[in-house]
């Protein structure tokens, strides 16, 4: 039995799953990176519903829950500011 060839580009590894092939053989997990989000905390905030609508739109257009989506948003940016701030 032969090892499958590792997916060369996302495109290739997106086609090979859709077509129902094993894709844990298809990557090289050796250089795979786990990060630990580590303990959550609960935050609250109140912002007004015009903003809240707007997010609304926009989650409903891409299909995700809100509070997912305002995570990644967080998250995203503050990556960015730390990216910003260490490169001063």
């Amino acid at each position: 039995m032969t090892k499958p060839m590792l997916a060369m580009t996302n495109e290739e590894f997106d086609q090979r799953f859709d077509n129902g092939e094993d894709t844990h053989t298809l990557v090289d997990l050796s250089q795979a990176i786990i990060t630990k989000p580590g303990k959550k905390c609960r935050i609250t905030i109140d912002v007004s519903q015009t903003l809240v609508d707007s997010i609304d739109r926009i989650r409903h257009q891409i299909g995700v829950d809100r509070g997912a989506l305002i995570k990644v948003w967080l998250h995203e940016r503050v990556q960015k500011e730390l990216t910003r701030t260490n490169s001063q």
